[in-house]
């Protein structure tokens, strides 16, 4: 994880530079500084992906996602990393729960262009515990977003992703596409203060940077969002900062330098219920509770 932007002024600056930021805004955020170019074929695969749904927030990226059961007529929600919360990075075991917020995000289209602004009206869930993701509740629905700016929500997977998968990552704040595939899976991720339970890691062909904190992760296939991207090892470090560290069964550390990794979603709609409100009471729920 990487700590917030600075702010937009900044960042296109640094854009038109040619720089990517050497800061995340939380860990898309803990990926190599440098962006190394995608494979031609991975580049044709990728474009069935496209931008629509994304979002930009000030420090990181994002995405209007929906459940299986959400209806027209709901709240819509935004989906994002638990470091890119205003609030600050949730101290380890924290959950922030129904916070009111008007927190802003830039809607994108399918080319990646701004379209519009929703606002939040609060955090609906937000840990860095077990997982890192935040999901705000807007004051739009998913109708009333559809009608404005022709723009439908990211549908939230609810099964495990598969190893091999082809998938991409879509980052609203930079506005690129990143395809590679899930490598597989980890046990337990630890980076400095915090740990995540059964984390996607990338095929190194996802060289995400800072500021794709919060992408969403789409299957290719299904268009499905399967996992949020959050982090990646920096500079081979063990365990610190920027530098997320693999835990096995047994405890075995591995460090893998400049790989990326993302957290699971399909856990998320179990816990949203009627209207799109959260109920960590709900069974089937297995996010952290306050």
């Amino acid at each position: 994880m990487k700590k917030p932007l600075v702010g937009a002024l900044f960042a296109v600056l640094l854009l038109g530079a040619g720089i990517a930021p050497a800061t995340a805004a939380t860990s898309h955020g803990a990926a190599p500084a440098g962006h190394t170019a995608v494979k031609a074929e991975k580049e044709i695969q990728a474009k069935a992906v496209n931008f629509a749904g994304t979002v930009a927030l000030s420090n990181c990226s994002g995405s209007v996602v929906r459940t299986p059961s959400s209806q027209p007529g709901d709240p819509a929600l935004v989906l994002s990393n638990g470091h890119c919360l205003e609030t600050g990075f949730p101290a380890p075991g924290a959950v922030v729960f129904n916070r009111s917020s008007t927190r802003s995000f830039t809607l994108l289209n399918a080319s990646g262009s701004g379209v519009g602004t929703v606002r939040a009206s609060k955090i609906a869930y937000g840990t860095m515990t077990d997982t890192d993701i935040s999901v705000y509740q807007l004051t739009s629905t998913y109708a009333q977003i559809e009608s404005r700016y022709g723009i439908k929500a990211l549908e939230l997977s609810t099964t495990h992703p598969v190893a091999g998968t082809a998938i991409t990552v879509a980052s609203g704040y930079w506005k690129r596409l990143y395809s590679c595939n899930v490598d597989g899976f980890v046990y337990r991720l630890k980076e400095g203060n915090w740990t995540w339970k059964d984390s996607v890691r990338y095929t190194s062909a996802c060289q995400t940077i800072g500021g794709t904190s919060g992408s969403p992760v789409i299957d290719n296939a299904t268009g499905k969002v399967v996992a949020v991207n959050n982090t990646g090892n920096e500079d081979g470090q063990r365990c610190t900062d920027n530098n997320p560290c693999e835990v096995d069964e047994s405890g075995q550390v591995t460090v893998r330098q400049g790989i990326n990794y993302a957290q699971e979603t399909y856990g998320i709609a179990a816990c949203i219920g009627t209207g799109n409100v959260f109920d960590l009471n709900r069974a089937g729920c297995t996010l952290p509770k306050p």
